[in-house]
């Protein structure tokens, strides 16, 4: 089987190596990649947004399989586009993709279906957001409802800095993302991460993860697209998950096929675990970076089966093998992510850093006459498995002390909360 994969992340990386070692691959081709992806399949020179050239690729390559990494062609429609041209995609279709491209619609769902979610409110008017935040008070949330890449989101504590979080998104900090947005009541509980492959009608859980959003230790700075995760979180207990598919991913699924846009792809799940249960912070429609990372890194079944079934619709034939292991990624970022950084910053010895066990996939490299440099906000995705957590998270950190980049900062804290709650 010929494969495309779409994107150039730590995610794609993942999925380009757990495409690799499939027996079912014939040739697996990456648009645009990085260079850590060069090992795995043949890079190649493809204008993603212009959907008639992908299209035409496929069929000159005889590709049997797109799959998508990235939010943004699934929201653009990439999907549709190829489909119309009898070409199979993994991802869902246009319509099924505003479940992450529009934070409302989310909600809409949410409302038609009784899934618990925060108490929120939708404005495309700066005064009525204004207002709606001075009487609900903080801590808010302040969301722009479209893409942002993980970075549109604003916890505030404080009045003020809701205010402020309005203005900036009204005042294009997120460019089209912020045409309007969604304002909600500040979840109080234990954030996680819970995933589901769906052939539009059946489906199966993932395992689940839990992502550190916050750029520093002590879950400290601005919200970035993910400093590090591991798998599984021990806060989604064997209940929980029970909880969680019930209450929110089957409705959700139902919801979707009901309305005449059934979902097919990877639904991602960002909980709120509360002191009354989950709720459903938002979702995404692909596989959550650096959260791939770490599934991809458990995955014992051949991923190009499941692919395959989720896009046939016959995936009630397959159940997910995965190891009995704890898996961990540490981000190595440019300092000043997610603000300003500098690019071409060189990167040297990761051959020589990786150790048993351990797997750096790349995120944002390039190479620059023949030398490794950091050309992104997340750089590295240092990621090791292990029989439990302490010893994943010992030998990622090992790795990344090895690691000679000059102009790379990581949180040193990844997975405190589930060593936290191992040592009570």
């Amino acid at each position: 089987m010929n494969i495309l994969l779409l994107g150039s992340g730590g995610r794609e990386h993942a999925l380009a190596w757990a495409i690799a070692r499939s027996e079912r691959l014939g040739k697996l081709y990456i648009a645009p990649g990085n260079p850590g992806m060069a090992d795995c399949g043949e890079l190649v020179t493809l204008n993603v947004g212009a959907h008639d050239k992908v299209a035409a690729f496929c069929a000159d390559k005889k590709i049997d399989l797109v799959v998508v990494g990235p939010e943004a062609p699934l929201v653009a429609g990439i999907t549709d586009d190829l489909e119309q041209a009898g070409i199979k995609v993994f991802g869902p279709s246009k319509a099924a993709a505003q479940l992450e491209g529009s934070k409302h619609f989310t909600k809409l769902l949410c409302d038609e279906m009784n899934v618990p979610t925060a108490k929120y409110a939708r404005f495309d008017d700066v005064d009525a957001a204004i207002d709606y935040v001075r009487a609900e008070g903080a801590p808010i949330v302040v969301k722009a409802d479209g893409l942002a890449a993980g970075k549109g989101v604003i916890v505030a504590q404080t009045l003020r800095e809701a205010e402020d979080a309005v203005f900036a998104i009204f005042d294009g900090a997120f460019g089209s993302a912020g045409a309007s947005v969604v304002i909600e009541e500040c979840l109080m509980g234990e954030e996680a991460s819970l995933f589901a492959i769906s052939d539009g009608k059946n489906y199966k859980l993932l395992p689940s993860a839990q992502d550190h959003k916050r750029a520093y230790d002590g879950d400290k700075g601005p919200n970035t697209g993910g400093m590090g995760a591991y798998s599984p979180a021990p806060v989604m207990t064997e209940e929980m998950i029970k909880r969680v598919d019930e209450e929110i991913i089957a409705p959700s699924i139902r919801g979707m096929a009901a309305r005449g846009t059934p979902f097919k792809g990877v639904l991602f799940a960002g909980l709120m675990i509360t002191k009354t249960g989950p709720k459903l912070i938002e979702y995404n429609v692909r596989f959550g970076d650096p959260e791939c990372q770490v599934l991809m890194s458990l995955l014992q079944s051949d991923i190009v089966d499941l692919l395959e079934a989720t896009v046939n619709g016959t995936l009630d034939q397959h159940t997910p093998q995965w190891r009995d292991a704890t898996s961990l990624t540490v981000v190595m970022a440019s300092n000043g992510y997610p603000g300003s950084y500098d690019k071409g910053t060189p990167i040297n010895g990761l051959d020589a850093a990786e150790d048993d066990g351990v797997k750096i996939f790349h995120a944002g490299t390039a190479l620059e006459e023949g030398q490794l440099v950091a050309t992104g906000g997340r750089v590295l995705n240092v990621t090791a498995v292990a029989d439990e957590i302490q010893t994943a998270r010992d030998k990622a950190y090992a790795v990344i002390e090895r690691v000679d980049w000059g102009n790379g900062f990581y949180r040193k804290d990844i997975a405190w909360r589930a060593l936290e709650r191992k040592s009570s």
